[in-house]
């Protein structure tokens, strides 16, 4: 509110609920910016912010306690209650909203809105700005409206203490959903019988999956977003498995490349030590006063030299990383931010110039090589071969904190938790 300034108004609106099929609902899941400013988990809410009143007011509205669609549905807060439990200063009946919303209006120059949340939302904001316009002989009306997200979404940017420790208690319930589907991991399983340990490992800590797992197994790991989750793990092969945990609404995003049988090929090994080399200059990278983009580089670089050495690149270094011949093989960023959101918010460029990385940021850290079965430019013994190595890393005061650290990554650790029994 003291961004927004004593003639501005945030309006917030809770993220409807989504129809799966015919009668039956997604599983609720709040809208981030709502629930950042709100803590409060329920549809058809709006959230207010008045920096004009007093010290600032925090107005909702929500829907009203009903017996009997609690007794179906379950337990609502209603206004009283997000006055007693949730801070705020005042609360009213959804149904009130038409009444009330547009006198709040009325007195603030500017509204601070994220268009797109709610199409049903926007028109009915909009509308009754219009209506305010359009008797502004008698009083007053708002002149701007102002996408809220370049206030909120700096703010979501830098984790707080408490956040900080919620994204640890992420990343290590993921850390061990990892742990647990390497140990039961051989040949003849599916690959959906590893997802089902994460979604066990997850719900038995109270969280939830952050994103849908990719479980990817021999050549399916050279799809960068393979979901289908359904082939045999062969003797021989590797396995991609990309899959973290959202806890209290925050995100964990790690991604670990095993045998399937325990011990790497070596044709598997010389490429996993290349994204290893290149996770672990990247993580180096991530340190305050450095650049958005300065842990990618270092990793283009060890996958540059790393494939030129083994032969597949062939030329002088830095020809090969100014004319991108890595792309074929490494054709995704090394990161992304990570927080409510597994890509969370934040601008990774200010300027056009690449944003330098301060305390309170946390980025993945996640290099890959991804050599396709019908790939001209690698010999036969690579090719089919997909190693994706993801780490969470928050940019500390002195240096980068891999939240994910429990978690092996060097292919002989790999090894020592995955080889099956002679």
């Amino acid at each position: 509110m003291e961004l927004m300034g004593r003639d501005g108004i945030a309006v917030l609106p809770a993220a409807p609920e989504r129809t799966r099929s015919r009668d039956t609902l997604y599983s609720y899941r709040p809208d981030s910016d709502f629930f950042y400013l709100t803590g409060f988990d329920e549809p058809e809410a709006v959230a207010v912010l008045i920096p004009g009143r007093a010290q600032g007011e925090f107005v909702m509205f929500c829907r009203e306690r009903d017996p009997l669609k609690e007794l179906w549905d379950g337990y609502r807060t209603g206004p009283e209650g997000l006055v007693e439990r949730y801070g705020a200063n005042d609360a009213f009946p959804i149904g009130d909203i038409e009444d009330i919303l547009p006198g709040l209006l009325e007195s603030s120059e500017r509204v601070y809105y994220s268009m797109g949340i709610s199409a049903e939302f926007d028109h009915r904001l909009l509308g009754w700005m219009q209506g305010l316009h359009a008797r502004r002989q008698r009083g007053h009306a708002p002149n701007e409206l102002i996408d809220l997200d370049h206030i909120l979404h700096e703010m979501r940017l830098f984790k707080s203490r408490g956040e900080l420790s919620t994204m640890k208690r992420a990343a290590r319930i993921a850390v061990a959903a990892h742990k647990r589907a390497m140990s039961i991991c051989k040949p003849g399983l599916h690959e959906y019988q590893l997802e089902a340990e994460f979604v066990h490992e997850f719900a038995r800590h109270g969280a939830r999956c952050s994103y849908e797992p990719i479980v990817a197994s021999g050549v399916n790991a050279c799809v960068l977003h393979y979901r289908t989750n359904r082939a045999v793990l062969k003797d021989g092969d590797l396995v991609l498995i990309d899959a973290g945990c959202e806890y209290e609404l925050y995100a964990s995003d790690i991604t670990r490349t095993f045998p399937v049988n325990g011990r790497f090929t070596e044709p598997q090994r010389e490429i996993y030590n290349i994204v290893h080399e290149a996770n672990q200059a990247a993580v180096a990278q991530a340190q305050p006063g450095n650049h958005w983009n300065d842990p990618h580089d270092a990793a283009v670089k060890v996958v540059t030299r790393g494939l030129r050495d083994l032969g597949i690149l062939k030329g002088r270094l830095p020809s090969l990383i100014k004319a991108e011949a890595y792309r074929p093989f490494f054709m995704h960023k090394t990161g992304h931010w990570l927080g409510m959101d597994v890509h969370d918010v934040g601008d990774y460029k200010v300027a056009d110039a690449w944003r330098m990385l301060e305390p309170g940021m946390v980025t993945t850290i996640e290099p890959g090589i991804y050599i396709a079965a019908d790939s001209k430019g690698a010999a036969k013994r690579w090719r089919g071969i997909g190693i994706r190595l993801e780490d969470d890393v928050h940019i500390g005061r002195h240096g980068p904190e891999v939240l994910s650290a429990d978690l092996p990554l060097a292919a002989e650790d790999i090894e020592r938790l995955t080889e099956l029994p002679a």
